[in-house]
């Protein structure tokens, strides 16, 4: 299918100014190429109260962003939403991605804990999935403190966040809780080693290319043999019995598609309740662009409202 004309619009207006490929770029110059990428949410969506705050997990603090709606039930504790930004574990923080978290607590009516996870070359893996499982843990102890649900939680990640998202799922069935209720997952990354036809056909990208991944991959493992490791590859887990009802977005032009659907017939197979979203037209990130595109502020308000469904 041709790409959807209002993303090529946003693609012609990020052309008209040459720049060498991303995986030519230093990890600072990818960063503040992704830092501008928040320019393309558009008008910032009102909540009732934004908060900061941190937890220490063993050496270090890891920030937390707690987005409160304006909408929340007044009778209960509100369930709760735990949101991984994306990134390719090596940019994005609480800025980049805030139109997400703003949308989805909207959305969904649930309170929304936005990670500021490490990121690598600096922290390789494991420090990110160590942040996040540690973030999902602090949030069932503390979110009464913040009116939420500690027993209805929700986890919600785009792109490398999707795939922490998946990997922190996992690690609460592995490690016997906290409890998750609901999984919504963004083109995630779920398996280091595919090789189905979305990584071939859409090589050349558009948004993110096969070399750029690699140069994530590159950026993010401390070794080749880690990607077998279901921390780094959720789709290659043993076992998926059990995990949290699933919503999955992929991309039709999106290199990362394929093992995007795979993900999801592998827990459907499993026995998992599983809801996927194919987008035609788009590339992988296309979520980022709902300042200028129709289609990415539709998808991004089903997610939010599928994580309200889970809880209604």
């Amino acid at each position: 299918m041709a790409l959807n004309p209002q993303i090529q619009t946003v693609l012609d207006g990020l052309a008209a100014t040459p720049a060498p490929a991303a995986n030519t770029l230093t990890v600072a110059e990818n960063r503040a190429a992704g830092l501008a990428f928040a320019s393309f949410a558009g008008d910032v969506v009102p909540v009732r109260e934004v908060r900061d705050t941190t937890f220490r997990n063993g050496d270090h603090d890891v920030p937390i962003r707690i987005y409160t709606p304006e909408t929340i039930p007044t009778s209960s504790p509100a369930p709760v939403t735990v949101f991984f930004h994306g990134g390719g574990w090596v940019f994005g923080d609480l800025d980049t991605q805030d139109h997400f978290a703003r949308v989805v607590a909207t959305r969904s009516k649930t309170i929304v804990f936005s990670v500021g996870y490490r990121l690598a070359p600096e922290h390789r893996f494991p420090a990110a999935v160590e942040d996040t499982y540690a973030a999902l843990r602090w949030v069932e102890r503390k979110a009464s403190t913040f009116g939420g649900d500690s027993k209805r939680i929700a986890l919600f990640g785009e792109s490398a966040g999707g795939n922490l998202a998946a990997v922190t799922a996992q690690e609460a069935k592995r490690r016997g809780g906290p409890a998750v209720t609901f999984q919504a997952l963004a083109y995630p990354a779920t398996d280091r080693f595919d090789d189905s036809a979305s990584m071939y056909d859409h090589a050349a990208g558009p948004l993110l290319t096969w070399p750029w991944l690699e140069w994530f991959w590159g950026a993010y493992l401390n070794t080749p043999d880690e990607g077998a490791d279901p921390r780094v590859s959720p789709l290659r887990a043993g076992d998926l019995t059990g995990l949290p009802a699933t919503f999955i977005v992929t991309a039709e032009l999106d290199p990362l598609r394929d093992q995007g659907i795979r993900y999801a017939d592998a827990l459907r197979e499993a026995g998992v309740p599983v809801t996927h979203r194919p987008v035609e037209g788009v590339p992988h990130a296309f979520l980022c662009f709902t300042r200028d595109v129709q289609v990415s502020r539709e998808v991004l308000d089903e997610i939010g409202d599928a994580i309200g469904a889970a809880f209604a």
